[in-house]
């Protein structure tokens, strides 16, 4: 599996209950005001990958600038987001982790410490359906980096699911479960260095 899509990339379906009316669309200040409030959150995740395969796992969230998406066993893959680089460690490889900048990665846009969604040029589109608001969002000054498509429920507001198009136009869904907030969580957990490590790479 291609692990730079998997993370630069993400489609699936939110397992919510339909209603009758669209739901009320969530306002771009409303949902930075979320966004920015999420100072660490985890959850279990489902990925569905841009050849159709899916993958599940455990995501760590630690603003700003930290990441980590565990992957279920059997499979080792991991992929981490610290000190701005993102690391992809292949779970069948005894190489070392593809590396290459955070800023590069439409994630980034939600791994930022101050996101502000009304920013110029950053919220490409704004919509509601039945169940949830969407919003597609770009770096302003790197669009070819590519989008983050972000998932909201409301009543409370929570984050449920991100679509990444990555710059090759591939795209990868994630869905979280309910995300628990608040945790702490130390810094080897995001350490690309001690993943080295513990792998011998």
């Amino acid at each position: 599996m291609n692990r730079r899509t998997a993370f630069l990339a993400p489609l699936a379906f939110l397992a919510l209950a339909p209603h009758a009316a669209l739901a009320e669309k969530l306002s771009l200040s409303t949902l930075s005001k979320y966004l920015n409030s999420l100072g660490s959150a985890e959850s279990d995740f489902t990925q569905v990958n841009a050849d159709g395969t899916v993958s599940t796992g455990k995501i760590y969230i630690q603003r700003p600038g930290r990441v980590r998406f565990e992957y279920a066993p059997p499979d080792k893959s991991l992929v981490l987001a610290s000190a701005g680089q993102v690391a992809i460690f292949d779970g069948k490889s005894n190489q070392p982790p593809e590396q290459y900048p955070l800023k590069r990665t439409p994630l980034n846009l939600i791994l930022a410490e101050n996101i502000d969604l009304g920013r110029a040029k950053m919220v490409v589109a704004h919509k509601s359906d039945a169940t949830s608001t969407s919003v597609v969002a770009q770096d302003p000054e790197h669009p070819e980096y590519g989008t983050i498509e972000l998932k909201f429920t409301a009543d409370p507001v929570a984050l449920r699911q991100w679509i990444i198009t990555d710059d090759l136009g591939q795209q990868t869904t994630v869905i979280l479960g309910a995300l628990k907030t608040g945790g702490k969580y130390g810094t080897s957990l995001f350490s690309i260095t001690n993943e080295k490590d513990k792998r011998g790479l």
